[in-house]
């Protein structure tokens, strides 16, 4: 069971902070890892759902910072934060510092803990219209100037990067749906004529 008290804590002074961040990590982007989360720790019961919750509600806080760093950030956020002490160990704490600072799906380890695993396949959430979108929202962020063709360039090299077989995209739990998932995603990739189509739509919705 997860205190009541944690999950107060959590949705008044974490979860907020997701308000000042980008559109791909607002609060929808938390909430939607949290809940992906616990509905993973359910599948492995050697998993506290009290460090699940919390893992996945700091995972991204260190985007205060900054995007390449952030993981390693919200690492030091989540080990500062002495007013967890009230519902967790030294022990526990330092697992939860490992797992956010090993959710980045660019990674080049293997989360060091079944919580990394989870965490880091929860924020996959590979769901091609969400992961699609959420491209285009971040290349508008980077670069509101940038013309089309521009923003459609960064849009492909980093879906390919990424998403493509081969790509640096790693996923760490059979048991989740992200697998069946990624061969949709990359099925669109493949098919560039419809891949432009869905960009020029996102792209012209998201500029509005």
């Amino acid at each position: 069971m997860i205190p009541q008290a944690l999950i107060h804590y959590v949705e008044t002074e974490i979860i907020p902070r997701y308000e000042h961040f980008d559109k791909a990590h607002n609060r929808s982007h938390v909430q939607t890892v949290i809940d992906e989360s616990l509905a993973l720790a359910k599948l492995y019961p050697q998993a506290d759902e009290r460090l699940v919750y919390t893992i996945a509600a700091y995972h991204d806080t260190g985007l205060c910072r900054d995007r390449a760093t952030h993981h390693l950030v919200s690492g030091e956020i989540i080990a500062a934060d002495s007013n967890l002490l009230q519902w967790f160990g030294k022990e526990e704490m330092a697992i939860m510092r490992e797992a956010v600072e090993d959710h980045r799906a660019s990674s080049d380890h293997e989360p060091r803990s079944i919580y990394g695993k989870i965490v880091a396949e929860a924020d996959r959430i590979i769901d091609t219209d969400i992961t699609l979108r959420r491209t285009v929202q971040y290349g508008l962020k980077q670069n509101p100037a940038a013309d089309e063709a521009w923003h459609y360039q960064r849009f492909h090299k980093h879906l390919m990067e990424k998403y493509a077989p081969g790509g640096y995209l790693k996923l760490w739990l059979p048991d989740s749906k992200n697998a069946e998932r990624l061969k949709e995603l990359q099925s669109i990739i493949a098919d560039e004529v419809r891949l432009k189509s869905i960009f020029h739509r996102m792209f012209e919705e998201e500029k509005r």
